[in-house]
C-alpha cells in the first residue's frame, strides 16, 4: 500500500511540472493554483519541494520538458526560506527513545518520536540512514541543483528531544554537520578530527554555518546544558512550550509545568540564545477560547515573550495515543474555519519583534483522520483572508523585504523597549518608513541583575541575542543592485547597539554576541574577539 501511495504522489508531480512548463502565465498565484488542483485531483497533500524537484529533473533529464527557470524559481522558493538571507538545512537524529509520553505525539518504528514518514525531511534522513553527513551534503546538492546561493547555512536539528540523546551522538552529529559543510563542493576529504577543529574550520570555509538551532524539553534546559550547547555551536533552542496552562499540561501527559517553561526561558535568554517555541492548538481540555487567550497571553505576559513561534494545530492521526480520545467521542477537532479565526485573530496582534515561523506541521494531510489540520495551505488563506478585509501581520515574517527592496524607498531605524524574562529587551530593527517591510534587525538583551550567569564572560554584559538582514542570500563578499544584503545595516544596528549601552546602562562593560562559528569573521571586523564560545568587545 505504501508504494501505491508513494507512486501516487510521483505521477501528481510530474503532471504539476508539465503543467507549470505550458503553462503561459508562470506567476506564483497561477502555480500556486495548479498545484491546488493537481493535488485534489490526486487526492494528496500538497507536493514537498523535494518532490517536485526530483520530478522536474528526472523529465528534464529525459526530455519530457524544457529547461524553465519559471519552474526552477517555483520549486526553489516554495519552503526553502533563502528569501530571508539564509539557507536552512534540517536534519534529523537518529530513533531514539523519549522521556515524554506526550498524548499527542505520533510514534512510529524507525523513526523519532512525534514525526512522521511522510514528512520531507523524515523522508531524506531514512534515505540516508540518519547519517548527518550524508543528509547534510545531500541536502546541499538539491539546493545546489535549484540555484541557491550555500555560502550562509542554518542547520536545524529535528527529531527527538535533544537533550535527552547520549552526549557522545550529540559531539559526534554537530561535528559531522560542520564536515558536510566544509567539505562540500570540494574533493578534500577529513580524517576524523574534533569538533572544535571542524568549527575552526568552519569559520573560514566557503559554507559556513551562521546559524544551529536544536529542539528540546524545558525540563532538561540548566546551566550545564546551556554550557553544552554552547559548546556544540548551538544558537537557537526551540521549546516545546504546547500550552501555558497547567491542567492542560497534565491532561496530555507532558510531564512539567508551566513554571518550568518560565526558568527555561530566562536561562535561555540570559545566556543569550534565541527563543522559540512551540505551542499547540486544540489539545485535549483546551477549547476555542482558551486558545485565544494563550497566544494573547505568550506576549502580554513577560514572563514569556519568545523570539519565534510556531502554532501546530493538533493533527489526530492514528499512531499518537490521543487518537483513542478522539475516537471515544472526548475529542472534537477544530474546523478549518475555526482554526483561521483564531489564528488570524492573533496575526493582528503580533509583536513587531516576533517572526511566526510555522502555522502547520509537515505531516500530509492524508495521514490526518479529521480537522483544520489536514488543509496544508493554512497560513496561506489567512494571509487571502486578511488582505481582503484590509488587514495584515506585524510579524517580522510576513513583513521581512524578501525580493521587494527598492533602493528608492525611505528607511529608518525603530528602536522597541519590552521586558522579558527578568530583563529587558531592546529590539532595533531597519524598515520602510511606513514600517510594511524589515531589511535588518537586531536583539539586545540586558539581563536581570538576578542573573545566573553561565560563562564569567557574560558578567556585566549587554547580550546581542540575534543580529540578521533579510533578502535574497547573497555569498559572503557578493554585492549586488536589488539586494538587501551587504549594505551595511548589520554593521549600522551593531554601532547603534554600542551606542546604547555606552549612553544608558554604565554600569555594563562589553557586549557579547552569541554569533553563529560561521559569522565570527565578520565580528572579528568589527572589533570582537572569541572569548569562552562568544564574540566580545569591551566599551567605555
Amino acid at each position: 500500500m505504501r508504494k501505491i501511495i508513494n507512486q501516487n504522489r510521483l505521477e501528481a508531480a510530474e503532471q504539476l511540472i508539465r503543467l507549470i512548463c505550458i503553462s503561459d502565465d508562470k506567476s506564483p498565484d497561477i502555480f500556486f493554483k495548479l498545484h491546488k488542483q493537481v493535488a485534489e485531483k490526486f487526492g494528496i497533500g500538497m507536493l514537498s519541494n523535494d518532490e517536485l524537484t526530483k520530478s522536474y529533473h528526472i523529465l528534464l533529464k529525459n526530455g519530457k520538458v524544457p529547461k524553465d527557470k519559471s519552474v526552477e524559481e517555483y520549486i526553489r522558493l516554495k519552503r526553502v526560506r533563502s528569501l530571508s538571507g539564509i539557507i536552512v538545512v534540517s536534519v534529523l537524529t537518529k530513533p531514539y527513545k523519549c522521556p515524554g509520553k506526550c498524548l499527542y505525539c505520533p510514534t512510529q518504528e524507525g523513526l523519532p518520536k512525534s514525526y512522521m514518514n511522510k514528512e520531507p525531511a523524515v523522508m531524506r534522513a531514512v534515505l540516508n540512514n540518519f547519517d548527518p553527513y550524508r543528509q547534510t551534503q545531500n541536502r546541499l546538492s538539491a539546493l545546489s541543483a535549484t540555484g541557491h546561493n550555500l555560502e550562509k547555512i542554518n542547520i536545524r536539528v529535528i527529531g527527538g528531544t535533544w537533550s535527552y540523546y547520549p552526549k557522545q551522538y550529540q559531539g559526534w552529529f554537530i561535528k559531522r554537520c560542520f564536515q558536510a559543510c566544509n567539505e562540500f563542493s570540494s574533493s578534500r576529504k577529513t580524517f576524523p578530527i574534533r569538533l572544535s577543529r571542524a568549527q575552526k574550520d568552519n569559520e573560514t570555509a566557503k559554507h559556513r554555518i551562521v546559524e544551529i538551532s536544536i529542539e528540546t524539553r524545558q525540563d532538561y534546559i540548566n546551566i550545564l546544558e546551556i554550557k553544552r550547547l554552547r559548546r556544540l555551536g548551538v544558537t537557537k533552542v526551540e521549546l516545546g512550550v504546547q500550552s501555558i496552562y497547567d491542567d492542560i499540561l497534565k491532561i496530555n501527559q507532558r510531564g512539567h509545568d508551566v513554571a518550568t517553561t518560565v526558568k527555561a526561558t530566562k536561562l535561555l535568554k540570559d545566556a543569550g540564545f534565541k527563543v522559540a517555541y512551540q505551542v499547540m492548538l486544540n489539545l485535549a481540555g483546551a477549547n476555542i477560547e482558551r486558545d485565544r487567550q494563550m497566544l494573547k497571553e505568550l506576549f502580554s505576559k513577560s514572563e514569556f515573550r519568545p523570539d519565534y513561534l510556531k502554532i501546530y494545530p493538533l493533527a489526530i492521526v492514528r499512531e499518537a495515543e490521543i487518537y483513542k480520545m478522539y475516537k471515544q467521542g472526548k475529542l472534537k477537532p477544530y474546523t478549518s474555519e475555526e482554526l483561521i479565526s483564531i489564528i488570524q485573530e492573533f496575526k493582528c496582534i503580533a509583536p513587531y519583534y516576533l517572526r511566526i515561523e510555522r502555522i502547520i506541521r509537515d505531516i500530509p494531510s492524508d495521514d490526518i483522520i479529521e480537522g483544520g489540520a489536514k488543509v496544508s495551505n493554512l497560513r496561506q488563506m489567512i494571509q487571502e483572508k486578511m488582505a481582503r478585509e484590509g488587514k495584515y501581520c506585524r510579524c517580522i515574517r510576513c513583513r521581512e523585504v524578501a525580493s521587494r527592496f527598492d533602493e528608492k524607498v525611505e528607511y529608518k531605524v525603530f528602536r522597541e523597549d519590552y521586558d522579558s524574562s527578568d530583563g529587558r529587551e531592546i529590539f532595533l530593527s531597519i524598515e520602510s518608513k511606513d514600517c510594511r517591510l524589515v531589511y535588518s534587525i537586531l536583539r539586545l538583551r540586558i539581563p536581570s541583575s538576578l542573573n545566573e550567569v553561565c560563562f564569567s564572560v557574560l558578567n556585566k554584559a549587554a547580550l546581542v541575542r540575534e543580529i540578521h538582514t533579510y533578502g535574497p542570500q547573497l555569498g559572503i563578499a557578493e554585492r549586488k543592485a536589488g539586494c538587501v544584503q551587504h549594505r551595511g545595516f548589520g554593521k549600522q544596528l551593531m554601532v547603534k547597539a554600542e551606542e546604547i549601552i555606552n549612553q544608558e546602562f554604565p554600569d555594563l562593560n562589553k557586549i557579547v554576541v552569541i554569533a553563529g562559528v560561521g559569522t565570527r569573521d565578520y565580528f572579528r571586523k568589527l572589533g570582537y574577539k572569541l572569548n569562552q564560545t562568544y564574540m566580545v568587545k569591551s566599551l567605555n
